[in-house]
C-alpha cells in the first residue's frame, strides 16, 4: 500500500466504525475501499472483519449506559450470535460469494420495512403477547439472531440493520437500548469470525491495524452521535443507511 492508500483505508475504518455503532453496514464503506486499493475479495473480507472488532468494542463501551439491566439478553443473544458467526465464517470457505449476493438486498429491504413499521408492529405484538411472556424475547428471536450471525460471519454488510429489526420487534424496549444490544451481538459475530479467519485464512495485518485504529475512533464517535438522536431521527438514519447499502449492493 502507498501512503495515500493507507490513509484511505484508515479513514474508511473511521467511517465504518461510526456507521456500525449507530446502524451497521460499515463493511460497505471499508470493503470497496480495500478492493479499490488492490486486495483480493476474500483477503479484503477477512482482514476487514478482524479490523472491525476493536470498533465494535468501542461502540459497546460508548453505549454502556443503555446496556444497563440487559445482562440476560446479552448472554442469550450473545451466545446465539457466536454460534451464527462461527457457522457463517466457515461458510465463507465452503460457498461461492455469489451464494448470498442475490438475497442480501432483499434481506436488507425486508429489515428496513420492519424498522420503519417497528413501532406499529411492536404495539400489535404487545397487545397479543401472553402475560407470562419473557421480556427477553422467545425462542424465535434467538433463532433469528443465529441466522443473522450466520450472515454476519459470512459477509456482514447489513447485519446491524437485520439485528435492529429482529431485536426491535421481539423485545419490549426503546430503540437506543436495542441498538446497544445490537452492538454487542454484531461485535461478537465479528470476534468469532475474526478468530476463525486468523486461524485459517490469509489476513493482511496492515489492513487490520489501519481499520482497527480507525474503527475504534469511529465506534466512540458513532456512539456519541447515536445516543443523542431522538428515536424517530435514529430510525430515519437507519433507513437512509439501509437504502444506501441496498443500492450499493444492487449496482
Amino acid at each position: 500500500m502507498t501512503l495515500l492508500e493507507a490513509i484511505a483505508v484508515l479513514l474508511a475504518g473511521v467511517a465504518a466504525g461510526t456507521v456500525n455503532a449507530v446502524v451497521g453496514s460499515g463493511t460497505l464503506v471499508t470493503f470497496p475501499v480495500l478492493l479499490a486499493v488492490g486486495f483480493a475479495p476474500v483477503t479484503a473480507n477477512v482482514s476487514n472483519t478482524v479490523g472491525l472488532v476493536p470498533g465494535s468494542l468501542s461502540a459497546v463501551w460508548g453505549y454502556r449506559k443503555e446496556l444497563a439491566g440487559q445482562r440476560r439478553r446479552m448472554v442469550r443473544y450473545g451466545l446465539a450470535s457466536l454460534l451464527g458467526g462461527s457457522i457463517g465464517a466457515a461458510l465463507l470457505f465452503a460457498l461461492p460469494e455469489s451464494a448470498f449476493e442475490a438475497i442480501v438486498p432483499v434481506m436488507i429491504a425486508i429489515a428496513l420495512l420492519l424498522v420503519i413499521f417497528q413501532p406499529r408492529i411492536a404495539r400489535w405484538l404487545a397487545a397479543r403477547r401472553p402475560a407470562h411472556a419473557s421480556p427477553d424475547g422467545g425462542t424465535g428471536s434467538a433463532v433469528l439472531t443465529v441466522g443473522s450471525g450466520v450472515y454476519g460471519g459470512y459477509f456482514g454488510a447489513g447485519q446491524g440493520i437485520l439485528l435492529i429489526a429482529i431485536l426491535g420487534l421481539t423485545l419490549d424496549d426503546e430503540l437506543h437500548r436495542v441498538v446497544a444490544l445490537k452492538n454487542v451481538c454484531a461485535g461478537l459475530v465479528n470476534l468469532i469470525a475474526g478468530i476463525v479467519f486468523i486461524l485459517v485464512a490469509d489476513v493482511d495485518w496492515r489492513v487490520v491495524a489501519l481499520i482497527a485504529v480507525g474503527s475504534t475512533a469511529g465506534g466512540l464517535l458513532g456512539a456519541r452521535i447515536g445516543r443523542r438522536l431522538p428515536a424517530p431521527a435514529l430510525r430515519v438514519v437507519i433507513v437512509l443507511v439501509g437504502i444506501a447499502a441496498m443500492l450499493q449492493l444492487l449496482t
